[in-house]
């Protein structure tokens, strides 16, 4: 038993070795998913309480990251922030994935007019425009909560995976374990979601990490705008916001929102690096894997 513990052990400190990047990037994204999903016992404070007698204070022991300009405990907003960005992401991802399996599935695997009216008329206009400017026009018009900016956000993602579906799918649609399928009479889906979908399941899964690390910027950007979940709901975004007045009397607050953003997004890129490096047979071998 403490021969198997000590392989173990052995071959994990060797795959940190040599992708230190994704150890950092598991760590990173470890306490953003504790952190979002024990706020409401981690938060030392109620991230809505006013306290205009401790407003503006620096990092202390009763506030470790300090408090607002409404006295708020910073911290506790950092937590809850954090776990309404999970939310948001997850619930995003999610939907953008489902858009662009259905959508660049059926492009891919039917091909002819289909392939033409989807890709071009649907696919390439969304991608014409930046995601970013799609979704604060649509958050703009359905206005602020938190469906309205999961929606918008979907909205301008979706093609992206749909593009990605599109080319995996026609990459494998025409292999003999296909057509082999399609020889013994299994239908359509039967085809796609036994035959083609577990082997283009790869290159999807590194996308959808990325693109969390995208949700997780754009969220923030939206409730800087002020077009995100409405207040008191504690967001990253809003509280980079509501910093811009204090930026030189009291730059924690800025720092440590800032520092929020900044290390759930490297954590999801670095989780994309290491996914890729993981399932490329060919990239496995180079680094020993």
């Amino acid at each position: 038993m403490d021969f198997q513990v000590t392989t173990v052990l052995g071959r994990a400190g060797s795959r940190i070795r040599r992708q230190p990047l994704a150890a950092a990037g598991i760590l990173l994204l470890a306490g953003f998913v504790a952190g979002g999903l024990s706020a409401p016992w981690l938060a030392p404070h109620n991230p809505a309480a006013i306290d205009l007698l401790h407003r503006l204070q620096g990092p202390s022991a009763a506030h470790w990251a300090g408090t607002d300009e409404l006295g708020r405990d910073t911290l506790s907003r950092l937590l809850w922030g954090a776990r309404l960005s999970l939310a948001v992401s997850v619930s995003v991802v999610s939907v953008s994935l489902a858009l662009g399996l259905a959508i660049g599935g059926l492009a891919g695997y039917l091909g002819g007019w289909v392939d033409t009216a989807l890709t071009t008329f649907a696919m390439n206009t969304f991608l014409a425009l930046p995601g970013i400017l799609l979704a604060i026009a649509f958050a703009a018009f359905l206005g602020p909560g938190f469906l309205n900016l999961v929606l918008a956000l979907a909205i301008g993602g979706w093609a992206g995976y749909a593009r990605l579906v599109r080319a995996q799918v026609m990459a494998v649609r025409d292999r003999e374990y296909v057509d082999a399928a399609r020889a013994l009479g299994a239908s359509g889906m039967r085809i796609f979601f036994r035959h083609i979908l577990p082997n283009i399941v790869q290159p999807i899964l590194v996308q959808a990490a990325i693109g969390m690390a995208g949700v997780i910027l754009a969220e923030a950007t939206l409730s800087f705008l002020g077009l995100g979940i409405p207040a008191p709901a504690p967001s990253w975004g809003s509280m980079l916001n509501d910093a811009r007045s204090h930026l030189f009397d009291s730059p924690h607050m800025v720092l440590f929102p800032a520092l929020a953003v900044a290390g759930a997004v490297l954590g999801f890129n670095f989780l994309g690096d290491a996914l890729r490096d993981q399932l490329d047979p060919r990239t496995r071998l180079e680094l020993g894997l």
